[in-house]
């Protein structure tokens, strides 16, 4: 049921660098379809987008009209929620947003910046939130209003002016939980859209849909391959694939935890990807056991199997420092460490996602209601990729004014330095601040 690698076997790194890797084959028919969706969207614009609408989510809308979301669906979603939704809503959104507040005083203040050199030159830049960000919201085999406070509260926090919503609606129907997250995170418009038609009407923008500056927010393979394609026409945060989660155990934890929460990111789809990394057999033996004791008690018991079958895989190391090792190569989107010394273990962590310390640190925790944005590299691109922060929705304009003093020393050092590069033009400009 499940794949069993062993770090004693000799081409034990060649295993793990396939581990789970998609079909070649699969993602280049989804990239044909997909371009032919972008071209007829920035051709034909909301007439397309209609009818891809109708096609995907099995509606039977005549006018593009009724693709918009009004707000007063969205406070009427959240008006109705049951108390106990309501009230956990609210805490998450608290909590994201008091985290994102603290990363932007970390990062800098979020504020503009300089500094004045020893010549009077002015140097520092110039900080801006963006003025429109679109954030797409997964509709298809589950729903994520969670997604929406951990995409549009750090896109507020940060300064973003106006803030686009597309959220699947199958069938016509949209989750009144994630209309209600709309709502209480006072996202301002949103559209009944999904798909790589929806990534390609925010980046082109439409008579209906607004062109935005930059695209956030997790999707299947149709959105993670417009979200490639259409790179460079608008901002993305991230290529998000599967979701996935390695775990670190020992024998201090209970096997029911790990096998629980391997289950909680299998049930994702069938593409998501649950890997246990242990140096403990006895450990890896109460997991497999564990793993057909309880699946046949999994309400997605389907979409679990199948993910676990493709792309789990429980992987025995020889000590900690291999597992270390093996993480980093892996460079997870989300890394548990259910093991004794978890915070000395997260210490040397090089490449993840988020890291989740302690047993008790559940990645459903960093899903919902921890505080950083859930929004995070998956495949391996971890390694030079971030999770999603006000970072993210800001743009940096640096700003250099030279003094008079200052202005013939550094033009004449810029003037010798283009020279040697043979910009002939570059350093007569130079050379002209440079004159006495």
């Amino acid at each position: 049921m499940i794949n069993f690698l062993d770090s004693k076997k000799k081409n034990f790194y060649e295993e793990i660098s396939s581990l789970g890797v998609l079909s070649g084959e699969s993602t280049e028919n989804i990239s044909a379809s997909v371009s032919k969706i972008i071209a007829d969207i920035e051709k034909a614009g909301d007439e397309k987008l209609l009818e891809y609408t109708n096609l995907f989510d099995q509606r039977v809308e005549v006018s593009v009209d009724s693709l918009i979301i009004e707000k007063k669906t969205l406070e009427a979603a959240y008006l109705g929620l049951d108390e106990k939704i309501k009230k956990a809503l609210q805490i998450a959104h608290d909590r994201v947003w008091f985290y994102h507040e603290r990363q932007l005083e970390a990062f800098g203040s979020g504020l503009n910046w300089s500094y004045e050199d020893d010549q009077g030159n002015v140097l520092g830049q110039l900080v801006r939130g963006m003025e429109r960000a679109g954030i797409y919201v997964p509709g298809g085999k589950a729903a994520y209003p969670s997604t929406v406070i951990m995409t549009a509260i750090p896109a507020r926090v940060a300064g973003v002016r106006e803030i686009i919503a597309c959220v699947p609606a199958p069938r016509g129907v949209c989750n009144k939980t994630v209309l209600a997250a709309a709502h209480l995170c006072g996202v301002d418009r949103v559209f009944s859209i999904g798909g790589a038609q929806a990534i390609a009407a925010l980046a082109f923008g439409t008579k209906l849909v607004p062109k935005v500056d930059k695209i956030v927010g997790p999707g299947n393979l149709y959105v993670a391959k417009a979200k490639e394609k259409l790179f460079g026409r608008v901002g993305i945060d991230m290529i998000a694939g599967p979701s996935e989660v390695v775990i670190v155990a020992d024998d201090t934890v209970d096997p029911l935890w790990v096998v629980q929460d391997m289950f909680a990111q299998a049930e994702h789809d069938e593409l998501a990807q649950a890997i246990v990394v242990s140096a403990s057999q006895n450990v890896i033996d109460n997991v497999r056991q564990t793993i057909e004791e309880k699946i046949k008690d999994e309400q997605r018991r389907g979409i679990i199997e199948d993910a676990l079958k493709d792309r789990g895989a429980l992987i025995k190391v020889r000590d900690l420092k291999e597992a270390l090792k093996v993480v980093n190569l892996l460079s997870p989107e989300h890394l548990q460490l259910s093991i004794k010394d978890a915070a000395g273990f997260a210490k040397n962590v090089e490449n993840a996602g988020a890291v989740f310390v302690g047993a008790s640190t559940t990645e459903a925790v960093g899903d919902y209601a921890a505080g950083p944005s859930h929004v995070l590299p998956t495949n391996g691109t971890a390694r030079f990729s971030s999770p999603l922060g006000v970072y993210d929705f800001q743009t940096r304009t640096s700003v250099i004014e030279c003094s008079k003093e200052g202005s013939k020393s550094l033009n004449r050092t810029a003037s010798i330095i283009a020279l040697e590069e043979g910009l002939f033009s570059h350093s007569k400009s130079a050379a002209l601040r440079s004159e006495e």
